[in-house]
């Protein structure tokens, strides 16, 4: 680290946020509100993952979308489910804490602009239609025996994927509260004072670039964004003349923040070299992200002492629905074991593949299973979903008169297969719960002929793709989202929030926990960082 940048400053604030997504917003907006100038930079134009993402965000306990949906649901519940997928991510404290306050977070979004409602999707999904914005979004019926399900996925209103209404909503509420917003400005370096506090940030801006660049930099970056999202790889080559205008036009900005800072610029996925580092064994997946996510706020974070945990841990979403009736198959690997419980969460699917079964599996279906399978995709469903479903019907799927056969055409053990197939079938003849807790109204026997196995596996498929994301980030102290060492010492004038700390879904995910914790701990990063000088004592924490 260096000492900081001689005055004066090209920009003086009290509170500078790094990333401008959901978390770095809600940063932004909370230390705002609390009285403090604040500066809100952006490699890009704003937006990140958040952008691009489902638009879900993971609430309960009684919102007032789930009572208009006439669900019934308490912080309790939501309490009792979400620990068996949070793990020791955070304390139970901070988690009791997020579920007591989930309903008022939701009611404080909708405060902002963002739109949600309670029309509840009749069908298990991985993401509704456009006629529904309340869903199961999680396992949530997988673990009734521990707490009571209730749909919590609370979709921002929207067409599509609805991620982009939620930012647009998120960024309006960011103007109108007078937030300074440094567009095309690419933080570089932590300035620190001589006691170690965080004290600026040096930056590379184009604000200073011909209109020319600065219009040619946004206009790339946009259409790069989908092209890597989709294309991996094709995304970074439309993303290199995006660059070399940051390298040729960018000049150095020097921002002093009074108060502190607060990383907020998203995980690693972009980052090919930390995930070799940290989870070689995602490989073949979708980064869903942006090229920004490349782990620059976790690395400025690490230079500045901080700490970092759950490196390793990637979700990979392997999405069985829609069509719903494809939860009723069973899914096993090469040698025919049973993979998971198949009406589980997508990243649940996918972990349970690539932790234990070398990333291959396969769903097997019978006669019925397919059939209605045809009819559900005449219901409304996103266009994404139908690309996969039919591609999973008509290209992954062998056929045969018995199961045998179908496991010898798709190439695994025979008599694997046809002992798992029976043994499920028994089960449910028996009326015996099934092993794997998969719920009694997603099961049926497989008996009808001919049996078809889907090719569910893992690797690079442009219409079954893997999306990912990176889950753990800088140690933070569950109180204040201030950044921490490794000996639990709080790095002074540093907080963090997003996928660039460690948080509620550093775990396990589920859908529309991740823009939850964006919230929660953007919203604790922004009222801390705010009183950082005022309130020296609320600097202490414990670590997460």
């Amino acid at each position: 680290m260096h000492p900081p940048a001689p005055p004066p400053w090209d920009v003086e604030t009290d509170v500078v946020v790094v990333g401008f997504g959901a978390a770095g917003a809600c940063a932004a907006l909370e230390a705002a509100a609390a009285g403090a100038r604040v500066v809100l930079i952006d490699r890009f134009t704003g937006g990140g993952s958040t952008a691009l993402s489902g638009g879900i965000v993971y609430a309960g306990g009684g919102t007032l979308q789930q009572l208009e949906a006439g669900v019934s649901d308490t912080p309790e519940a939501m309490f009792g489910y979400l620990r068996h997928e949070v793990g020791d991510a955070v304390s139970e404290a901070t988690l009791r804490d997020f579920c007591d306050t989930s309903a008022q977070m939701l009611a404080w979004l909708a405060s902002q602009g963002v739109r949600f409602e309670g029309s509840l999707c009749p069908d298990k999904t991985s993401y509704p239609s456009n006629r529904y914005f309340l869903y199961y979004s999680g396992s949530e019926l997988s673990f009734a025996d521990a707490a009571p399900p209730a749909p919590r996925g609370h979709r921002a209103v929207g067409r599509g994927t609805s991620g982009r209404v939620l930012f647009a909503a998120l960024a309006g509420a960011v103007r109108s509260a007078g937030i300074t917003v440094l567009p095309q400005t690419t933080a570089t370096e932590l300035v620190t004072g001589p006691d170690g506090r965080v004290t600026g940030v040096t930056c590379r801006s184009l604000g200073s670039a011909p209109a020319w660049a600065r219009v040619a930099h946004r206009t790339g970056h946009r259409l790069g964004k989908k092209a890597f999202l989709y294309g991996g790889s094709a995304g970074r080559k439309l993303h290199g003349p995006v660059a070399w205008l940051e390298r040729r036009w960018a000049r150095p900005l020097h921002i002093a923040a009074r108060d502190g800072v607060v990383l907020a610029a998203g995980g690693f996925v972009a980052n090919r070299e930390m995930l070799r580092e940290h989870a070689p064994a995602y490989r073949g997946g979708l980064a869903l992200g942006t090229v920004a996510d490349d782990g620059s706020g976790i690395r400025l974070g690490l230079q500045a002492g901080g700490a970092a945990r759950f490196l390793d841990r990637v979700s990979c979403w392997r999405f069985i629905t829609p069509p719903a009736a494809f939860l009723r198959g069973v899914l096993v690997d090469r040698a025919g074991r049973r993979v998971i419980d198949e009406s589980r969460y997508g990243a649940a699917i996918g972990e349970a593949m690539i932790r234990d079964h070398d990333r291959r599996a396969w769903l097997v279906v019978d006669r019925d299973i397919v059939a209605r399978s045809w009819r559900q995709l005449a219901r409304e469903v996103q266009w994404f979903q139908v690309v996969q479903a039919v591609y999973l019907l008509a290209r992954a799927r062998v056929s045969a008169p018995t199961v045998a056969g179908a496991a010898a055409k798709a190439g695994l053990d025979e008599a694997g297969v046809a002992a798992t197939v029976a043994a499920y079938n028994e089960a449910v003849r028996d009326g015996r719960p099934d092993p794997a807790r998969k719920p009694d109204e997603a099961r049926a026997g497989l008996l009808r002929p001919p049996f078809s196995l889907i090719d569910l596996s893992i690797r690079p498929r442009p219409a079954y793709p893997a999306p990912m994301l990176t889950l753990g980030g800088l140690t933070v102290s569950e109180q204040t989202g201030q950044v921490l060492r490794a000996d639990g010492s709080a790095v002074p004038g540093l907080y963090a929030a997003g996928r660039s700390a460690v948080g509620l879904c550093s775990n396990s995910y589920v859908s529309g926990l991740s823009l939850a914790d964006c919230v929660y701990s953007g919203r604790r990063a922004g009222r801390a960082v705010a009183g950082d000088r005022r309130a020296p004592a609320a600097r202490a924490g414990h670590q997460n």
